[in-house]
């Protein structure tokens, strides 16, 4: 009789099928950056009339940082270096509609200029960390901008 040590990769070659009695939850992930500037932090106005961090989702192969750094520069213009990541969260859009959103502390290139609007957004805008709190946004942006502020006056 065949047992699980016999398998090793040719297991499922040979047609080997084990049985599934749970299936996992699958979540498609959002890649999301807090960048603050001249103590400002930089946000989007969304279709849903929600300030966000900008972000998006997070390309098969691809490494989160670097999709965070490619999406701000694709949404506003910007270039910036990703740091440490801040926090991983779930948010819940709809019933059936999670994704894991990822967010990165992210360091803007010297001499960037204004940022711009992609067409994704409706309206870009700069904000302190007090005005952020007092947005309509997901609380878990609201965690991850805290939490970069924080972040940044312990470098200080």
């Amino acid at each position: 009789m065949e047992t699980s040590a016999d398998w090793g990769t040719s297991g499922y070659d040979r047609g080997f099928q084990p049985a599934m009695t749970h299936r996992p939850q699958l979540y498609p992930v959002s890649v999301k950056g807090v960048v603050v500037r001249a103590g400002l932090v930089l946000l989007l106005r969304n279709e849903r009339d929600e300030w966000e961090l900008p972000g998006g989702k997070l390309e098969l192969g691809e490494d989160p940082a670097r999709c965070a750094e490619r999406e701000i520069a694709e949404e506003t213009g910007w270039t910036v270096a990703a740091g440490p990541l801040i926090d991983a969260w779930q948010y819940h859009i709809a019933d059936g509609a999670d994704v894991l959103v990822l967010t990165y502390g992210c360091h803007p290139a010297t001499g960037t200029g204004e940022p711009l609007v992609s067409h994704e957004h409706r309206e870009v805008g700069l904000f302190t960390g007090a005005a952020a709190a007092e947005l309509r946004m997901p609380d878990g942006y609201k965690r991850s901008i805290a939490a970069w502020y924080r972040e940044l006056a312990s470098e200080i």
